[in-house]
């Protein structure tokens, strides 16, 4: 694999709009990242002649991991260091939904008081509803995913300030 696969892959993920991608080609374990939601991210520094072009790319995922706290915390009304924000992301790929059917209520609006073990959402997955709980006590500050889209694994959800 070089670095020509590599960005035949990335534009594959953009074109088919993928957050996600992991290959294994011999004996080669790549995985590619990309978060939805948050400011794209710089780009990576620009591998030597010397370093393999898989180094370089693996760190990408990493470099991205802190952009998604930095953007839920300019979020909220407060600055980032005076409030924390846990983020809820999506166990599995599916499709959101905020309420059991159509014309029920939302499980949780921004603003709402949850506790640990609440249903905050619904992801469908092969035909299975899979309730997702809170892992936080807290109040809703932000719901990144809208009713009947679909959701990719470690997709971020919502955003909590934790109590």
């Amino acid at each position: 694999m070089n670095l020509d696969d590599i960005r035949d892959i990335l534009a594959l993920m953009r074109e088919n709009g993928l957050s996600e991608f992991e290959i294994e080609h011999e004996g080669l374990k790549l995985r590619l990242r990309k978060d939805s939601v948050a400011p794209p991210a710089p780009p990576p520094p620009v591998p030597s002649a010397g370093i393999h072009p898989v180094a370089a790319a693996a760190p990408a995922p990493a470099a991205s991991a802190p952009a998604p706290a930095a953007g839920s915390a300019g979020t909220g009304p407060q600055a980032a260091d005076e409030i924390e924000l846990a983020v809820v992301k999506s166990p599995i790929v599916g499709t959101f939904y905020r309420s059991s059917e159509p014309s029920a209520p939302s499980f949780v609006e921004i603003g709402a008081k949850v506790k640990k073990g609440q249903v905050l959402c619904i992801i469908e997955a092969m035909k299975l509803m899979n309730e997702i709980d809170s892992e936080y006590d807290g109040e809703i500050v932000s719901i990144y995913v809208e009713n009947g889209q679909p959701v990719q694994y470690g997709e971020r959800l919502f955003a909590i300030k934790t109590t």
